[in-house]
């Protein structure tokens, strides 16, 4: 039995449905029926025929409750734990700390428990260290605890502590560390949000540099390395390096749209996240933009992939190739 956390979001729904291409038991944990409705639209995104959703086996649970993730470990012997809450706003951060430390914590616990024979764990380039002499980004770079860290950032590495836990404890875990994961299904959350808004007419644009990388490649990975003999690592998953000019010109280019013109600098998106903080305090609303998140905005970090592709023999989808195929699942209207 394998079993899988997140699964109504972006990562999970696209592993589960590759994990239905396989002749195993699937078991996915939900917490609200509505959430997997927009499960069902990704499959719909892959194939018309209804058997690969049926296969999966629905789970209601919360992974911070004890209790309700004791019965879902039963016969469990492959564990995906793609469940977390992703936030740039500071207000978040004791739940994020609940979901993402504390939910792992759980994981771990009841997997070492259950006898889990391997546990893959995703996290994010967040929580890997930068590089201070501007070379490319490995798993080698430590993460710096002394930095002004975002919230997300500290609860992503502090969930990797609790995986490396289990590998002391005798399960065998892999650690996947994706770039921006771009993929269809989630418009108003993400990545998917850039697709909708340039869609919509937005012409702002920045020219921060990341790493990039299309959400089938993950799941892909996460497949091959649970049935491999690889263990107890953790992998950067980045196809490419891009400027998010680039990315969002490509975007515009997909859907035919005009080429976004306005370029905002550094120091504008400084003074505009101050404003947005303000505005938030007084009409008690979500900031549009936190220090964070404006700040990511703007700065340069480049990844390397090396590790897994050699591991692995793995070839990433070019981003422009994954752009072009989102764009087509794109809900128009």
């Amino acid at each position: 039995m394998i079993l899988v956390t997140g699964g109504t979001g972006l990562v999970g729904s696209h592993l589960l449905y590759h994990l239905s291409l396989q002749n195993e038991s699937i078991r996915a944990i939900y917490r609200s029926a509505s959430s997997i409705e927009k499960v069902k639209n990704v499959f719909l995104s892959y194939t018309n025929d209804a058997t690969f959703f049926e296969k999966i086996e629905w789970f209601q649970a919360d992974i911070t409750d004890v209790p309700s993730m004791i019965p879902a470990f039963f016969g469990v012997k492959h564990v995906y734990h793609c469940a977390a809450f992703i936030s740039f706003n500071p207000k978040d951060y004791i739940e994020m700390r609940k979901i993402n430390i504390h939910g792992t914590a759980i994981m771990v616990n009841l997997a070492i428990d259950a006898k889990v024979e391997k546990f893959c764990f995703v996290s994010s380039i967040a929580a890997v260290g930068e590089s201070i002499t501007n070379d490319l980004i490995t798993e080698e770079n430590e993460w710096n605890k002394e930095l002004d860290n975002s919230g997300y950032s500290i609860t992503k590495f502090g969930a990797e502590m609790e995986v490396w836990r289990a590998s002391q404890e005798g399960v065998k875990v892999v650690i996947v560390n994706p770039g921006v994961i771009l993929g269809n299904g989630f418009w108003d959350s993400g990545s998917g949000k850039l697709f909708h808004q340039v869609y919509n007419g937005f012409d702002f644009y920045t020219e921060g540099i990341t790493g990039f990388v299309a959400v089938k490649d993950v799941v892909k990975v996460m497949i091959l390395l649970m049935k491999s003999d690889v263990s107890n690592e953790r992998f950067i998953l980045v196809s490419e390096n891009k400027s998010f000019k680039e990315i969002l010109f490509a975007i515009a280019a997909a859907f035919g749209k005009k080429r976004l013109s306005k370029k905002v600098t550094s120091w504008q998106t400084e003074i505009f996240w101050r404003l947005a903080w303000l505005i938030s305090k007084i009409t008690g609303k979500e900031p549009l933009l936190s220090k964070y998140s404006a700040r990511s905005a703007h700065s340069i970090s480049r990844y390397s992939s090396e590790k897994i592709q050699n591991i692995l023999n793995y070839e990433f989808e070019s981003i422009e190739k994954t752009i072009q195929e989102i764009t087509t699942k794109y809900p128009k209207k």
